[in-house]
């Protein structure tokens, strides 16, 4: 198969309660949605992306550094793959999973991504996960400008901000040339 599905920062900081900068709500409402399209997508024969953000604790190289408050630290569980979508992961056939972690928004800036896909000779990415106006968006933006075919999830991706939210599907779909199913 040709395809992967891409699940973007779905982690306990950015979706649990108690995260650092959760989305709380919009994004645990897509927990099971989400969950059943890992098993659906897997059962399928198609490769599965576990892209999850990952910090250093005080970089002060990060970009990210004084944009917002420390998350996703590295040994923490803030790092860790939330709910049912946390279970559906640990289901897939090891030769069917790619997980790696992240620093960047975009889950190919600085991570091999592309050299992973393109090695398993995939062409077209179903993108998952939150935030869509930040992670998401940038992702997209990054395997647009890579050839992928881009398909997004709407039911699979959340933010925080609804206006973000509504923008990004518009620009995944009119800019992009996304599917958004």
């Amino acid at each position: 198969m040709n395809k992967a599905l891409i699940i973007i920062d779905f982690v306990n900081d950015f979706v649990a309660d108690g995260g650092k900068l959760t989305c709380g709500e919009p994004a645990q409402k897509i927990d099971k949605a989400l969950a059943e399209t890992i098993s659906r997508f897997a059962g399928d024969g198609g490769f599965i992306v576990a892209a999850t953000d990952c910090h250093t604790e005080n970089d002060i190289y990060s970009p990210e550094n004084g944009l917002f408050p420390a998350h996703c630290i590295a040994g923490s569980s803030g790092c860790e793959l939330y709910g049912m979508t946390a279970e559906a992961v640990e289901r897939v056939r090891p030769e069917q999973l790619i997980r790696f972690s992240k620093t960047r928004y975009s889950a190919f800036a600085g991570t091999g991504l592309d050299m992973m896909l393109r090695a398993r000779n995939v062409t077209e990415v179903f993108l998952t996960g939150v935030c869509t106006d930040i992670c998401v968006l940038h992702t997209a933006v990054d395997a647009y400008n890579l050839g992928y075919k881009i398909n997004i999830y709407e039911s699979c991706v959340a933010s925080f901000n609804e206006i973000g939210h509504n923008f990004a599907l518009a620009h995944f779909k009119n800019t992009l040339g996304a599917a958004v199913l």
